[in-house]
């Protein structure tokens, strides 16, 4: 499992529509294997950010391409601090 960090920007003004639309696409990545590890609103240059766990790649880009309706996002691939260290090593 692969940890991804998403930061999204509305493309318009969220309603009750596009928050059901996304709701959709995350209970469909549910089914692929993807696990929601927070979703939170934000002030700033991003108006939302997301970490999830998923099983590859493919399957995060999957969940990126589906959610291009409703907000413009930058998705990281990450890992924790002490496993990169240890790529240091």
């Amino acid at each position: 499992m692969m940890i991804f960090i998403t930061l999204a920007k509305f493309r318009k003004k969220p309603t009750k529509e596009t928050i059901a639309a996304a709701d959709k696409i995350f209970k469909a990545s549910e089914k692929k294997g993807v696990k929601n590890l927070g979703t939170y609103w934000t002030l700033g240059r991003y108006d939302a950010v997301r970490v999830v766990e998923a099983p590859d790649l493919k399957t995060a880009m999957w969940v990126a391409v589906q959610l291009g309706d409703v907000v413009a996002s930058e998705t990281l691939p990450a890992i924790k601090r002490e496993e990169a260290i240890k790529l240091l090593s």
